[in-house]
């Protein structure tokens, strides 16, 4: 059995077209119709979700034909179109970027695929952008594209003039620094960091209502699947998981994986709480901690309670901004620097460009799992790790894996649901 649901996957030529601000206002404007809209992301990310999740009021899950599967792919959007009266994903870098891409995520389902093209300084040429991501991959389904960033109406018709008869124009939507979305060194800044997002997503809203995109698109055919429960592994098991601003990087999917494997999960602050929950094993997600220095070195209290959990052969799993906190110290990009946990020797330090990048499997002697790299600091260490990940592309050597005791920490961003069994086993007593 299948469900019929609106569907479209918003892509571009590149990365830096504005997808996130006008998928959320996309998101915005059909919420305020009173539709129920659930926003998917095409690769992994952590920012632009939380963006889409304050826009549309549903978690945002990730698809990707690698790391998350096509099946679970296929079990994530069943479960969508179950619920929603539209379904938005907003597409990776470019169209056509990546092994799998976008473009191959719109074929797998058949969703149609909308490319927004940044007509900031472009004219005609406008119309051979959209050409050939219209032709590029014969068979790909494509709805039509939408300009962003257009000067004004004369421009905008130059743009329309410029498009072949068979491809479908949504229309345009201004350069407007109302509506642009604030970014630093790891991507969009965090939707609870941006005082004024409910003005910005109301005010995209309103510019979409003016566009062909206030339609709903054709329903998409979703095919039933219904995945298994993973077996109880931790039944009984409480995990504690730092999330405050320094600690943000968490897929719901994720914590999905490991309220089915039977935990019980209790959150906390490195930044503010004193006392760590009574918990039998620790998670710290990736996050901003360089930019929380004073504030994570100056909780003695919460530093000396995750000292006693590591000393006590507890459960540690830490990835990127966790595996930051766990060092002897860390340095932001002014070169301030500041004492963390010391539970691994080395020191590491933000850089001005982009360090590691890319998705990657890893080995561990708990199964394998599949995640992302994404991060600007460089770590210094005389401890040996592990093991290595694996890159997806050219299966190359990839980011290390430290272990000291039940503490496990890299730069890897993992994701549970690729083996849940394997990510049960880093919690377990």
């Amino acid at each position: 059995m299948s469900i019929a649901c609106p569907a479209l996957l918003l892509s571009a030529p590149a990365s830096g077209q504005g997808k996130t601000t006008v998928v959320a206002g996309l998101a915005r404007y059909h919420r305020n119709q009173g539709r129920t809209v659930r926003v998917l992301k095409t690769g992994p990310d952590f920012l632009d979700p939380m963006i889409l999740e304050q826009a549309s009021g549903q978690p945002v899950y990730q698809l990707d034909l690698w790391m998350v599967g096509e099946r679970e792919c296929k079990a994530l959007l069943y479960q969508a179109a179950r619920e929603a009266d539209l379904i938005l994903i907003e597409g990776v870098m470019g169209l056509f970027d990546g092994t799998p891409s976008s473009a191959d995520l719109a074929n797998r389902f058949g969703v149609p695929v909308l490319a927004l093209i940044n007509a900031h300084a472009m004219a005609q040429t406008f119309g051979a952008v959209a050409y050939g991501l219209a032709h590029y991959r014969p068979g790909l389904p494509f709805a039509g594209v939408l300009a962003n960033r257009v000067a004004g109406p004369g421009h905008a018709e130059l743009l329309a003039e410029s498009l072949p008869p068979d491809l479908r124009y949504f229309g345009w939507l201004p350069r407007d620094g109302e509506i642009t979305l604030p970014d630093r060194h790891l991507g969009l800044v965090q939707a609870a960091e941006i005082a004024d997002l409910e003005t910005r997503l109301e005010r995209a809203a309103a510019l979409i209502a003016t566009t062909g995109l206030a339609e709903l698109p054709p329903p998409v055919s979703f095919p039933a699947l219904n995945v298994e429960p993973p077996p109880p592994l931790l039944r009984g098991v409480r995990i504690g998981i730092a999330r405050d601003t320094a600690f943000t990087f968490l897929y719901p999917a994720n914590l999905d994986a490991l309220r089915a494997l039977g935990a019980e999960l209790a959150f906390f602050s490195p930044l503010t709480d004193t006392e760590l929950p009574a918990v039998d094993a620790v998670y710290l997600p990736g996050g901003y901690p360089e930019l929380h220095l004073e504030a994570l070195a100056g909780n003695h209290a919460l530093r000396a309670a995750l000292r006693r959990h590591h000393q006590a052969g507890k459960p540690l799993y830490a990835e990127c901004g966790g595996l930051l906190y766990t060092l002897e110290s860390l340095a932001d990009k002014e070169g301030h620097r500041a004492p963390m946990l010391g539970l691994l020797p080395g020191h590491a330090a933000l850089q001005a460009k982009l360090v590691g990048l890319g998705m990657q499997s890893v080995i561990l002697p708990e199964g394998e799992l599949r995640g992302h790299t994404f991060h600007h600091s460089r770590l210094e260490t005389s401890l040996a790790p592990l093991t290595l990940g694996r890159r997806q592309r050219a299966g190359q050597p990839g980011e290390a894996v430290y272990r000291v005791g039940r503490l496990t920490a890299s730069y890897l961003h993992l994701y549970f649901a690729s083996n849940p069994e394997a990510a049960a086993r880093l919690f377990l007593p």
